[in-house]
């Protein structure tokens, strides 16, 4: 017994089909794929709507005051894309998922793991240069929330917030990345359980069922005591 706890793997130490209010993680990541789907499509609506009107919805160089316009039609139409990509990922993490297809959960995966990657260098950036919070307060607009009372804290202070705040985003980001990654695997077991395996022999071809269905075959009948029929 004990043997057999060593031998485990992290990968499998870490498996688990349930996720966050006690559903299955396929039906967690049914449901992560159409939230992220819905608000990129939220998104790519609001970034519709400003190429329409540029004129309402573009911001001047004055208004933030800095030499760079961030809300150009080029940077628009780039962000665009990107939506437009993130709903076809999300899309095929749904399917997949839905449809019990590994393939389709990969470039989701891949998203998440990329996302999380980058929100770690910049909780390293902020430990490295924490004097970059300040120079971004000093960038935003004089009529910002409570633009003053944030910038007279410290910079250790500042950090702190920061990093505790981006901490907690990572957790959470990792859970669901866990969660993923555990709907890709039940995928790819449940997948690699119904393929049906042929043994060949020198004269007859034998069709073995999958692992499940041989499970819920119910074992036949035990034959009559001898006592019973001899009499």
């Amino acid at each position: 017994m004990f043997t057999d706890k060593m031998m485990v793997s992290p990968w499998d130490r870490w498996y688990s089909t349930s996720c966050c209010l006690c559903c299955h993680v396929r039906t967690g990541t049914i449901i992560l794929g159409v939230w992220y789907m819905l608000i990129n499509a939220v998104v790519l609506l609001i970034l519709l709507t400003a190429l329409s009107d540029p004129e309402k919805y573009h911001l001047t160089s004055a208004e933030l005051a800095n030499d760079l316009d961030v809300m150009d039609d080029a940077n628009m139409c780039i962000a665009s894309a990107i939506s437009l990509l993130m709903i076809l990922i999300c899309g095929m993490a749904t399917y997949g998922a839905y449809k019990l297809r590994a393939a389709w959960i990969i470039p989701f995966f891949c998203y998440q793991l990329f996302d999380f990657a980058l929100n770690t260098l910049v909780a390293v950036s902020i430990v490295v240069y924490p004097n970059t919070i300040q120079d971004y307060l000093q960038q935003l607009p004089d009529n910002f929330p409570y633009k003053e009372e944030v910038a007279a804290l410290s910079n250790v202070c500042l950090a702190f917030i920061v990093l505790l705040f981006i901490g907690c985003i990572l957790g959470f980001k990792a859970y669901l990345i866990a969660c993923v990654w555990n709907c890709y695997r039940y995928v790819n077991g449940r997948g690699g359980s119904e393929i049906l395996l042929y043994v060949t022999t020198n004269d007859t071809t034998v069709l073995i069922p999958p692992y499940d269905d041989n499970v819920s075959v119910p074992p036949k009948q035990a034959p009559p005591p001898c006592a019973a029929a001899t009499a």
